[in-house]
């Protein structure tokens, strides 16, 4: 090692020179590809992303997904495979597996899902599989499905697609999978949806559980994907037990906050969820892909969810995977994940002193959902002009919205990505005064026949110039991988 060079110096030019190397074999056969991913590296280097559910991966976890791996197929499970020749994936998947048990305690982990919405589906068709499909086999006395009489089987498909599903409302931060019925969920099962308070914006338990007495699902699905706050998932899981559902946490957002210890106890979902599914990016900051952890008694279930509801796995991913959850695993992993939820409440408290509204009033995870009606604005027009500022953002319903999924009344922000680039309290109370800039600057547009538009804006001159002046000041300070020099 060169004097004064760090471990960590050497390892970033390491990654210069492989990614240098990647892009010059890329770009011999397709060089507008290697352009365009040399400028989504600059584009993302010179904006502020407070996209929720995005973060920056490790050069480690992303090299990884550039191997042979992607050659493979792998159909099955480990040591049960389709297709021979995959005793390294084998491998791959069981050290993956391993590290997702040991970060979370959970006695079985599922790591073949491509995504979030995959890891739902064989969740879903595991809870239906366990206690719809093995209990009519039983009753009937036969081995698989392929045994059943035309007329038995006809009659256990009418049971797949009349069981009842119980989750949290869209535009009360839950997830499009809960149950939404334009999404698969809402076709999938006979379902209905708990909101929050119309005052609070808060989860009322109870109210949850007289909804739950009431429709008696089979399941019950705890978790979110815009709701600002922790959820007890004691709470839930007593519902569940006294209604007889399965309870299904999707901590597809709040992962990293669980495997870093910043939620523990009650706010642990994993002990107390028969099923708990995540991504294995967002604050968890891996590739992108899902996750399915579970009790014992549904492992076997969840073991066939190839070819039950999946094709074959991504092998590549799975290492990559696997190289995540082992940084993770990393006492650091729990500073960065402390540093989320401190670095979210800094930037809630920024826009509460500037006279911004949030829903709920606050945050204590890692969102913060800011309702920009008070600004004359739709989701869509702040989204539009943070954007024009160098703001990377996403519009998002509030409880009731008005505005509706489309154009909206909020704007969802999450603080994982910039966490990880080394953004601190003062950095996020800036971040808000920067923000509140330029949605009090922006101005509703009209339509062409003069009445008022949802889409359309006017952002003050000289706006999106001082703050894209001011932002550069935080991001050179806070460099995103640091000592990555492309040519």
């Amino acid at each position: 090692m060169p004097t004064g060079q760090t471990p960590a110096d050497t390892l970033a030019k390491t990654a210069s020179t492989a990614y240098d190397a990647a892009l010059e074999v890329i770009g011999a056969v397709e060089p507008r590809i290697a352009a365009a991913t040399r400028q989504e590296l600059a584009d993302q280097r010179s904006s502020l992303k407070l996209i929720a559910s995005e973060n920056y991966a490790s050069p480690a976890v992303l090299l990884t997904m550039g191997t042979w791996f992607s050659d493979k197929y792998a159909e099955g499970t480990v040591g049960h495979r389709f297709y021979a020749g995959c005793q390294n994936v084998d491998t791959v998947e069981s050290i993956a597996a391993e590290h997702a048990r040991e970060l979370f305690g959970a006695p079985y982990a599922y790591v073949q899902p491509h995504s979030g919405i995959d890891a739902n589906l064989v969740a879903f068709w595991s809870i239906l599989a366990h206690h719809v499909e093995t209990p009519a086999l039983e009753r009937l006395g036969a081995k698989n499905v392929n045994e059943l009489s035309e007329a038995d089987w006809e009659t256990l498909r009418h049971e797949f697609g009349n069981q009842r599903l119980l989750g949290m409302a869209l535009d009360a931060g839950g997830h499009l999978t809960h149950g939404f019925r334009p999404n698969i969920s809402g076709k999938m099962f006979h379902q209905q949806q708990y909101g929050t308070d119309p005052e609070t914006g808060l989860l009322d338990y109870d109210v949850v559980r007289a909804k739950a007495k009431e429709f008696k699902p089979l399941v019950l699905i705890a978790g979110y994907s815009a709701y600002p706050r922790r959820v007890n998932f004691a709470k839930m899981r007593e519902i569940a037990d006294e209604v007889g559902a399965t309870l299904m946490v999707d901590m597809a957002h709040f992962a990293g906050l669980v495997a870093g210890k910043v939620f523990t106890g009650d706010e642990d979902p994993v002990p107390f969820a028969h099923l708990t599914t995540t991504t294995t990016h967002k604050s968890l900051r891996g590739p992108r892909g899902g996750m399915v952890l579970a009790q014992e008694e549904f492992a076997a279930d969840v073991d066939r969810g190839c070819p039950m509801v999946l094709g074959g796995p991504l092998s590549h991913v799975m290492a990559a995977k696997a190289v995540a959850l082992a940084e993770a695993r990393q006492p650091s992993f729990q500073t960065y994940a402390q540093a989320i939820a401190d670095n979210a409440k800094s930037l809630a408290e920024g826009f509460l002193s500037r006279g911004a509204n949030l829903v709920t009033g606050g945050t204590d995870n890692h969102i913060v959902l800011l309702d920009v009606s008070s600004f004359g604005l739709t989701g869509r027009q702040a989204e539009s002009a943070l954007l024009d500022a160098g703001v990377v953002t996403n519009r998002n319903s509030v409880p009731a919205d008005p505005n509706g999924a489309w154009y909206t009344s909020g704007i969802r922000l999450g603080t994982p990505a910039l966490t990880t680039r080394g953004f601190g309290a003062d950095d996020f109370d800036r971040v808000a005064d920067l923000m509140v800039d330029v949605l009090r600057n922006t101005q509703p547009g009209t339509t062409k026949a003069g009445g008022p538009s949802k889409a359309t804006y006017a952002l003050g001159d000289g706006v999106a110039d001082r703050v894209r002046a001011a932002s550069a000041e935080m991001l050179d300070a806070h460099p995103l991988y640091p000592g990555l020099d492309l040519a």
